[in-house]
């Protein structure tokens, strides 16, 4: 299979950080167009009275993903790679999928947070929402935690 479009949706974490070298490395061997995307989630922030606390935590959000754009954006001119980035506003479920199919994107590259318990089981993992509701195959990256070595 040939995935034209790569999408590689980025929270800043290091998961996401290492799932984009996954994307990356795959776009550079199949010669696909990459789209990099940072949802700022407006969610949590719905409902509080605060006047300008909305405004404040929205740039604070968007710097945090302007930084993981040049992070991966380092990364992608080191592998030899072009990508296109572009932040957006909303449920992160929900702009990710929908950006999926308004680019025909091919495959997606996410990292997993790796919740478990009570967490997973109230908040459920974007990651994996994403991946039941794609048009398209959704590939996890987790992080390998490094062996303990023996003195």
């Amino acid at each position: 299979m040939l995935y034209r479009k790569i999408l590689i949706p980025t929270d800043n974490s290091k998961v996401s950080i290492e799932a984009a070298r996954h994307g990356l490395e795959i776009a550079k061997l199949m010669k696909s167009k990459v789209y990099v995307i940072y949802v700022v989630d407006i969610m949590p922030f719905v409902g509080l009275p605060t006047e300008g606390f909305w405004e404040t935590m929205k740039e604070i959000l968007e710097e945090e993903g302007k930084e993981a754009f040049k992070k991966i954006e380092n990364m992608a001119e080191e592998i030899g790679v072009d990508i296109t980035t572009e932040i957006l506003e909303g449920s992160p479920v929900k702009e990710i999928v929908e950006y999926a199919e308004k680019k025909g994107i091919d495959l997606i590259v996410m990292g997993t947070s790796g919740k478990s318990g009570i967490d997973k089981l109230l908040l459920g993992s974007v990651a994996e929402k994403v991946s039941k509701k794609a048009h398209c195959p959704v590939l996890l990256v987790k992080m390998i935690k490094e062996e303990k070595k023996e003195l």
